[in-house]
């Protein structure tokens, strides 16, 4: 089984004493999960796994470092995917975005939606998500 090093990033949004999270649906150009539902991700190209979020932001939403504050660093999360037969070494953040319409969607991705954290069961995401999600951010379980 290959193990592989990846970032998501969550991005957040407060609207008076609600916060939301960004997620994105996977576009069928993209190498896994076509379809699903997942936050800003991408493998781990740079040696520093924060360096490497920041990167992934840009591409995938053209908010530059200075959009973005970072809140939170989670512990780097294992998910096993036997029928990928892959071994992902998940390593999330979370982010305030500071002007959330700024925000411009690339190829990767063929939707996107804010959404109540709570709200991340509901979806059909890549493997593991919401205790990706989790990891970052005070999430109560259904």
């Amino acid at each position: 089984m290959r193990q592989e090093n990846v970032v998501t990033c969550f991005l957040l949004r407060r609207s008076g004493d609600d916060d939301e999270i960004l997620l994105l649906r996977r576009s069928q150009q993209v190498g896994t999960y076509r379809g699903r539902w997942a936050g800003v991700s991408g493998y781990i190209e740079e040696a520093d796994p924060l360096l490497q979020a920041y990167t992934e932001v840009e591409e995938e939403t053209g908010l530059a470092r200075e959009d973005v504050q970072l809140l939170r660093t989670g512990e780097p999360l294992e998910v096993v995917d036997a029928e990928a037969d892959r071994t992902w070494i998940v390593h999330p953040f979370l982010f305030e975005v500071r002007e959330p319409a700024r925000i411009r969607s690339d190829w990767e991705h063929i939707e996107s939606r804010w959404i109540r954290p709570e709200e991340i069961f509901q979806y059909e995401t890549v493997p593991q998500l919401a205790e990706t999600l989790m990891r970052v951010y005070s999430l109560r379980q259904p």
